[in-house]
């Protein structure tokens, strides 16, 4: 059973049945919003908007690694990324991009990884709908959590979440912070914030 997340909200990523999940995927979906009115509908010429997921990882503070559409595999393995989806979907609820995580592989001195989504085309929240980030256990494909970009607004990137090293194993945490920038490294100074 999934949960949907609110912000700040935090989930244990251990199994329902005991035991600690070993692989789970972030998935992204959205779909640019459909114009409103007649005219605009009229006038439409079907928007593209290229949003980006990235992949942050942390050690004591300082990013060590990072995987996004132009470095799709982290340094050690551990995290991959699907590649590059310049349009979006059909709204149909299915991952655009995802960031696929091998908890059992992630380098001992990695303690945080952090998830962004920025529109790398310009365009604000406004402008897409359908917006989600999710987290799957890839072994079983269950959904385990759901947090939903909800609202719109007029800022080009959102830092989803957070899955942090913790004494009884990993934990996933819902960030949802809006912010502004076309990449990942337009986010740093907020990144750290969450830290």
């Amino acid at each position: 059973m999934s949960v949907s997340l609110a912000k700040g909200q935090k989930i244990s990523l251990e199994k329902p049945g005991g035991g600690q999940l070993s692989v789970v995927r972030m998935g992204l979906g959205w779909r640019a919003a459909q114009p409103k009115g007649f005219f605009a509908k009229l006038l439409s010429v079907g928007q593209e908007i290229d949003l980006d997921a990235s992949a942050v990882l942390f050690s004591q503070g300082r990013p060590v690694d990072v995987v996004f559409f132009q470095h799709l595999t982290s340094n050690d393995g551990s995290v991959r990324h699907s590649g590059d989806n310049l349009v979006g979907g059909a709204g149909d609820q299915t991952d655009d991009e995802s960031i696929t995580v091998d908890l059992t592989r992630i380098a001992a001195e990695v303690d945080q990884i952090v998830f962004t989504v920025n529109s790398f085309t310009g365009q604000t929240f406004q402008e897409v709908e359908a917006a989600f980030c999710r987290l799957v256990d890839e072994t079983t494909g269950a959904e385990l959590a759901r947090y939903t970009l909800t609202g719109g607004g007029p800022y080009t990137a959102q830092i989803m979440a957070k899955v942090q090293r913790t004494p009884g194993g990993w934990q996933m945490a819902a960030i949802g912070q809006p912010a502004s920038g076309r990449t990942f490294q337009d986010l740093m100074p907020e990144l750290v914030k969450h830290l």
